[in-house]
């Protein structure tokens, strides 16, 4: 038995190693004469098509600002630049197969995902709640007994939901959507009774609704979410290009005209907790 677990241990080490190896974003970027960004369509204000049908977000920004960054590092100034869309189901995927060098949505950092992916420094925090009609009833959990919640497959909030449901004996019925925007649609004519996603999500979603003010939090909070962009596995120099440019923004205080520009018209300021996160980021040269 310990001959197969050592055994088992040296493949899986070799694995690694093999791993690591192959891993080299920047020459892949080098090679192709472009730096290919995943981003999420329908994900604001984190990442959408804009008015104008380009990329946009806090986290394109972000992104963006990783990419002078590639440039830099590769002394490539005239390097193209490409977005190529993603979802919540294949955006892991298309990271692994090279289609894309990151991943910039609103995605949370878990244990479960890096064991295929990593993650750079985190670059925002929020939390799960659930958007409603002003005049529903939802306001806690006990009150999602018998009502149909819209929820995107293969999100970290289904796995809040699922799980809250599961330890609450919690009989709500799930409506899955393939999007933020299905989700509001699910809301608005009825067929859900609240969508869930991550809070800041969830109010720049209601910003789009035909009627804004007819949508309202629940006003409860069913879990924290902290995102990061995705980068390739085992790829520490790529990792790196990117972690130095977010804690310059966060050092320089950049990243405030930034998050305005996203989050102004709901909060002036990033909350006490993002605060924090931002100076815990402010990693030193």
């Amino acid at each position: 038995m310990r001959a197969t677990i050592v055994s088992f241990l040296s493949l899986l080490a070799v694995a690694t190693l093999a791993t690591a190896a192959s891993a080299d974003t920047l020459a892949t970027i080098k090679a192709r004469g472009a730096f290919i960004i995943g981003y999420r369509e329908g994900a604001p204000p984190f990442s959408a098509l804009g008015s104008d049908k380009k990329p946009e977000g806090y986290s394109i920004d972000l992104c963006n600002r990783i990419a002078e960054g590639v440039k830099a590092a590769l002394q490539k100034p005239n390097l193209a630049v490409r977005y190529v869309p993603v979802t919540a189901e294949n955006r892991i995927a298309k990271l692994e197969s090279g289609a894309i060098d990151i991943e910039c949505g609103s995605t949370t950092r878990t244990i479960s995902r890096q064991s295929r992916v990593d993650f750079t420094l985190f670059t925002f925090l929020t939390g799960t709640e659930m958007l409603v009609p002003t005049r529903s009833s939802i306001h806690d959990p006990q009150d999602l007994a018998g009502k149909k919640i819209a929820l995107q497959p293969g999100t970290t909030t289904e796995r809040v939901m699922k799980q809250l449901f599961a330890l609450r004996l919690i009989n709500a019925e799930i409506v899955p959507v393939a999007s933020s925007q299905d989700g509001l649609a699910a809301v608005e004519s009825g067929k859900a009774d609240g969508y869930a996603s991550d809070e800041i999500v969830l109010l720049g979603l209601a910003a789009t609704a035909k009627d804004p003010k007819s949508l309202r939090l629940s006003g409860t909070l069913y879990s924290y979410e902290p995102y990061a962009l995705m980068v390739r596995k085992n790829d520490a120099a790529f990792r790196l290009v990117a972690d130095r440019t977010l804690a310059y923004l966060f050092q320089s205080g950049d990243i405030g005209d930034i998050y305005r520009r996203w989050f102004g018209q709901w909060r002036d300021e990033p909350t006490p907790l993002l605060s924090a996160l931002f100076s815990i980021e402010s990693l030193a040269p």
